[in-house]
């Protein structure tokens, strides 16, 4: 199988090697639709008959369940050489299944209910990439406390429902993380919600969108991280402001969520941006007082 150079979540090939569903096309696990001594990497779902093949396959490093069934996600405890494991569009009351799962490096959840407890992944020794998308009953992300191997994590909702994060005090027992990606999430910890990101020592990078945390937060992690890498480019920080155009009048979209925008050519808006940025730099200058006091 041809691996998707893209990888998983762009081309961040430092961290994943996973190849991604949406550009790889399934295929069933039948006997004898390849050769089981030298294939590493398959994608099956409930509907492939002969699964059981897998067991079959020595060299299996990486696996894809999309739509599984449960007798397929509870099987595969036995597959305890497992390097890369993602599992999509599932519900379970658990996942103590990936207990076993002790070489398991990059693993993926997307769509993944019916359960809210996260703490079976410290049980994943050497666990370095994590991708959670979508999981309707979790909140609390303290099941990943002491997962000392992670460098990178992701977290991220859907378009019409924003993944909650009852707080970030997790964060503090993940000392190797280098990436932190937050997507279409909602913060239920009130001001500064990202204080335990000091502790972060080898942090490169922070991935959070223009519309996703308060201002204030933005201004926060500023001045914990300023020579963090932040947005999606390749930023020391985020802008205050982008421009953008919709239809035929300029607008700038605000750093900050309910931050709106303002229009260029409305006769204040050059004091509009100066007062935005203004406060700015006030929730910097607070952000520095708290910081300090720690």
């Amino acid at each position: 199988m041809e691996r998707d150079v893209v990888g998983l979540l762009g081309k961040i090939d430092d961290y994943w090697e996973m190849i991604s569903t949406h550009h790889t096309s399934s295929y069933s696990v039948d006997k004898g639709a390849f050769d089981n001594a030298t294939v590493k990497i398959l994608i099956l779902s409930k509907h492939h008959q002969n699964w059981e093949f897998i067991f079959e396959c020595p060299n299996l490093e990486e696996i894809n369940l999309d739509q599984p069934s449960k007798e397929q996600v509870q099987a595969i405890y036995k597959l305890t050489n497992l390097k890369r494991l993602r599992i999509k569009n599932f519900r379970t009351k658990n996942i103590e299944f990936v207990n076993t799962l002790f070489n398991v490096e990059e693993l993926a959840l997307e769509y993944v209910s019916g359960f809210s407890d996260l703490s079976p992944l410290q049980n994943l020794l050497k666990l370095k990439s994590l991708h959670l998308e979508n999981l309707r009953k979790v909140g609390n992300f303290d099941g990943l406390r002491g997962i000392k191997t992670l460098k990178y994590l992701h977290i991220d909702g859907p378009l019409d429902w924003k993944q909650p994060i009852e707080n970030f005090s997790f964060l503090e027992e993940v000392p190797e993380l280098e990436i932190l990606s937050l997507m279409n999430i909602v913060s239920k910890t009130p001001f500064p919600a990202f204080l335990p990101v000091l502790k972060l020592k080898n942090l490169l990078e922070i991935r959070i969108p223009m519309q996703i945390l308060d201002t204030a937060e933005y201004a926060f992690l500023d001045s914990a991280k300023p020579h963090v890498k932040k947005g999606f480019e390749d930023r020391t920080s985020w802008p205050l402001y982008i421009n953008k155009d919709y239809g035929d009048q300029g607008y700038v979209s605000l750093l900050g969520k309910g931050e709106g925008r303002v229009k260029l050519n409305h006769p204040d808006a050059a004091g509009k941006l100066e007062a935005y940025t203004k406060k700015y730099e006030e929730y910097k200058q607070k952000s520095r007082e708290i910081i300090l006091s720690q």
